[in-house]
């Protein structure tokens, strides 16, 4: 089971941030004013909205049976860890003080930022499949 919920929150990771992201929110929400959070949380609900349908599918095709707390709590996970991370200055943070900036003065930061997502993903995945 947790193969199946990991490609799905992937999935619907893919899908929210890319064809799901408006070229405003994806200019705006690392902005440090009223309308950076709001392009920002606008962001992190699509990618709740989007998961959220992906497990439901899942839950109705696979056969499982996921739990309504557990499953809130995960997607709520997924909605504060991608907003936290769509902030921009984790990324830039880890990448100087870890050794990397060079890789981050050459677009690395793109890199680290999808890993730190898959990472939240994937421990949403443990979390739900436990």
């Amino acid at each position: 089971m947790f193969a199946s919920i990991a490609i799905l929150l992937w999935v619907g990771h893919l899908l929210a941030d890319y064809p799901g992201q408006t070229d405003h929110q994806a200019t705006h929400k690392a902005d440090n004013s009223a309308h950076g959070w709001r392009a920002n949380l606008t962001h992190a609900a699509t990618h709740v909205l989007i998961c959220s349908t992906l497990l439901a599918v899942g839950n109705a095709v696979l056969g499982w049976d996921l739990p309504l707390l557990p499953t809130v709590v995960a997607l709520l996970w997924i909605g504060a860890t991608h907003s936290l991370i769509d902030r921009r200055w984790p990324v830039r943070w880890w990448m100087e003080n870890t050794g990397q900036r060079d890789f981050l003065a050459h677009g690395g930061a793109a890199h680290v930022d999808q890993a730190a997502h898959v990472a939240a993903l994937v421990t949403a995945a443990l979390f739900l499949a436990a």
